[in-house]
């Protein structure tokens, strides 16, 4: 491979300081679930980091694809763009990085009028084209979700308890997230709980055990270069800042 892990990390810092590195406290998010993967060929590396929740602002829940690499598919064309000239700029402002998002929710049941929260009588919600019971308040309470403003219940509640059981559906399927990953390159590690720096906080990939440990592994091809030390901390509870804003 012509790169190294060096370059892999200095790449995901830059993208830090573009704000197109997933933040798990974006204060418009309100995180529910997350996963990470890696791919690597001879001689090109992926990532691709999922960030699936309920931002007020986009209306209805969404998962973020952010997908970072040597080499990227599927990429935006000037078409997406008003000017020849924003596209151009688009490609010098995010060389390594591009991002997708799916809806695997329908909208039926959020509150027309109220739009963070669940319509009130609401029975059945549609993820991936089933409907499905909404959550009970036993379930609620099993996936640790506290309902602080009976009697209505608010949208993120709602995904956070549905991921609990239903995670699969929430996240992207294999064809969504490698929507930008070459087809050459072979999955080599996934993810669903890793620890994830604060960016926020000023935390970088660099300065990652995790960040730097994928690196290695993406450069050898060795998956045992991936063995953290550092407790995971992608889950939602870790994260009380996110949707706050």
């Amino acid at each position: 491979m012509n790169h190294t892990a060096g370059d892999i990390l200095a790449t995901l810092d830059a993208c830090c300081e573009s704000f197109s590195f997933p933040m798990l406290d974006n204060g418009y998010l309100y995180l529910a679930a997350s996963r990470l993967a890696a791919y690597r060929s001879q001689r090109d590396w992926a990532l691709t980091v999922e960030v699936a929740g309920f931002s007020p602002r986009s209306e209805v829940p969404d998962t973020h694809i952010y997908t970072f690499g040597s080499t990227l598919t599927g990429r935006k064309t000037a078409a997406n763009f008003v000017t020849p000239e924003a596209f151009e700029n688009y490609l010098v402002n995010n060389p390594n990085n591009e991002s997708k998002f799916i809806f695997p929710f329908d909208d039926a049941w959020i509150d027309q009028e109220a739009g963070e929260f669940v319509a009130e009588g609401e029975t059945q919600i549609e993820l991936r084209g089933t409907a499905l019971p909404v959550p009970t308040r036993e379930e609620y309470e099993a996936a640790g979700v506290i309902l602080d403003e009976l009697p209505r219940i608010a949208v993120y509640q709602l995904v956070r308890a549905v991921a609990e059981t239903k995670r699969r559906d929430i996240l992207a399927n294999l064809h969504e997230r490698r929507h930008h990953v070459p087809a050459d390159l072979e999955e080599l590690i996934v993810l669903d709980d890793w620890h994830h720096p604060d960016v926020v906080g000023e935390e970088r990939p660099s300065g990652s055990e995790t960040f730097r440990q994928l690196a290695t592994a993406l450069v050898t091809g060795d998956r045992s270069c991936y063995s953290p030390t550092k407790a995971p901390n992608t889950h939602w509870r870790h994260w009380p800042d996110g949707g706050s804003l």
